[in-house]
C-alpha cells in the first residue's frame, strides 16, 4: 500500500469526516464537551476506511501500487 498517499487521502477525510459529525451534533443541540471528543471519534473512525478505499482507488488508477520514489 502506498503509506504517503494514504496519509494524504486520511488527512482530508479526517477533516472531513470530523466537521460533518461536528456540524451535526451542534445541530442536534449536543454541544457538551464529551458530545464533542465522541463527534470527533466518530469522525476519525469513518475516515479510517474511507481513506484506505480512495487510496486503493487512486493507486489502481495511477498504477504506483507502491509509496517508493516520486
Amino acid at each position: 500500500m502506498n503509506w504517503a498517499l494514504f496519509s494524504i487521502v486520511f488527512a482530508m477525510a479526517s477533516t472531513v469526516s470530523m466537521g460533518l459529525c461536528l456540524i451535526a451534533a451542534l445541530v442536534f443541540g449536543f454541544n457538551g464537551t464529551a458530545h464533542i471528543l465522541i463527534a470527533v471519534a466518530v469522525g476519525i473512525l469513518i475516515a479510517i476506511p474511507a481513506g484506505l478505499f480512495f487510496t486503493k482507488k487512486i493507486s489502481r488508477i495511477t498504477g504506483k501500487e507502491e509509496g517508493y520514489g516520486f
